[in-house]
């Protein structure tokens, strides 16, 4: 039997979407274990704030870093224009400046496991929300508290 074009395509396509939500979902994960192995790794190494002045004098850290923080900021234009609570816009833009990717992965993680496996990303990147305060409350505080714990 002959599947007609049309129903042919729309099947494809919500089975592409389904693997797509999978593969996002092991993708931050996936972030999320190897920047807590890093991290980990880096700390009982030495201070975060106790880089070699070669380290930080090089030209390829520096713009490496800048080049991070504006992938960062561009990230909280999507999360600023997302949450609709300016409380949770001005959060979430601290904790990912904080945090970084697990900021990114986590909240990236929130929005996927928000929909089923058989939603559709549109869910994910054109819906707004009403705003979440607890969870950048607390990944702010603790950011607080590791970098003034790290001085």
């Amino acid at each position: 039997m002959r599947v007609p074009p049309r129903l042919h395509n729309d099947r494809n396509r919500r089975i592409c979407g389904q693997l797509m939500i999978l593969f996002l979902r092991v993708l931050f994960l996936g972030v999320l274990a190897v920047m807590t192995w890093g991290t980990v790794r880096a700390s009982l190494a030495h201070s975060m704030f106790n880089i070699p002045s070669a380290v930080t004098a090089n030209p390829w850290f520096q713009v490496t870093l800048f080049d991070a923080y504006f992938a960062f900021l561009t990230f909280c234009v999507w999360i600023a224009w997302k949450e609709q609570r300016l409380a949770a816009r001005i959060l979430w833009v601290i904790t990912v400046l904080l945090w970084g990717n697990f900021a990114i992965a986590t909240y990236m993680l929130i929005e996927l496991f928000r929909i089923p496996t058989s939603g559709s990303l549109d869910e994910v990147f054109t819906r707004k929300r009403p705003g979440n305060l607890p969870l950048p409350i607390a990944f702010t505080v603790l950011g607080l508290l590791v970098y003034g714990l790290s001085l």
